[in-house]
């Protein structure tokens, strides 16, 4: 029994101690990239603009079907739900209300994050491992090439633009596909719906979830590149680390969710 409690505390510790070092290097990314973007032009190896584009679209042009399909389809669901919820009250006129307070700040922001997540987090954290895996990031040293200026900087420049791009999107085709349904379940017209969410929906609440997005994406990044840098054992290797990347991203972006919306109902 001691030998085993002992053996847990040995697990524990070890883990506490993986779980700060990644943290660790989370910070000395951001805080590399973040010299590279200022220091880059300086020292005459600027961040690559071809390659920060390229991401750009990676991230956001190529990730717009599947983000407006999955939030179109969210919010008729929030409407049908609300309706559903409200008709119990006699209030189903209400769901504007309910719409337009949750879609800009907690729905649009969070469903972005978690597709970014499990879209482009895996792909970054597969290309950064399969690049260990075959030397290029030893090369990359060796030829005198910063792998953070050369392959982090870029994807971390691209997520925080694209991810609160993406985020703004996802809000307004949401509010399109709720007001679609509340017109076609209670007979709203377009004018009454738009003016109703003009009286609900303020530049803050717009402006709370773009902040989010914008952790979100740094957050995606940060752990997509750590555990791509973390793989071990080959192919294998590479796919469990990529699905602990998709985890630990949607861990994150639930957690901050979490924290942003108890300090936004205290304030």
């Amino acid at each position: 029994m001691r030998q085993r409690f002992a053996d847990y505390m040995d697990r524990a510790g070890r883990s506490t101690i993986d779980a700060m070092a990644e943290f660790g290097l989370g910070a000395v990314l951001l805080w590399q990239s973040l010299f590279w973007i200022v220091m880059g032009h300086r020292r005459a190896q600027p961040v690559r603009i071809n390659a920060t584009f390229e991401r750009c679209v990676e991230v956001g042009i190529q990730a717009l079907p599947i983000i407006t399909l999955m939030s179109v389809t969210i919010g008729i669901m929030l409407a049908i739900q609300g309706i559903y919820s409200l008709r119990v009250f006699g209030a189903e006129d209400q769901v504007v209300l309910g719409v337009g307070m949750s879609v800009p700040r907690e729905f649009g922001p969070l469903i972005t994050g978690i597709l970014v997540a499990g879209r482009t987090g895996s792909s970054l954290a597969a290309r950064i491992g399969t690049m260990k895996i075959n030397q290029e990031l030893d090369a990359l040293m060796v030829m005198g090439v910063n792998p953070i200026r050369f392959i982090v900087t870029p994807a971390l420049i691209a997520m925080t633009i694209m991810v609160p791009a993406l985020t703004f999107w996802s809000e307004i085709v949401m509010l399109i596909g709720a007001g679609w349904y509340i017109g076609l379940d209670l007979g709203m017209s377009w004018a009454a719906y738009i003016d109703r969410l003009r009286e609900i929906v303020t530049v803050d609440d717009v402006l709370h979830g773009l902040k989010k997005a914008t952790l979100f994406g740094i957050f995606i990044t940060l752990v997509g590149v750590i555990n791509g840098a973390l793989v071990k054992g080959g192919a294998e290797g590479v796919g469990k680390m990529t699905t602990r990347s998709v985890v630990l991203s949607i861990c994150a972006i639930i957690v901050t969710d979490m924290i942003f919306a108890f300090v936004a109902t205290r304030s």
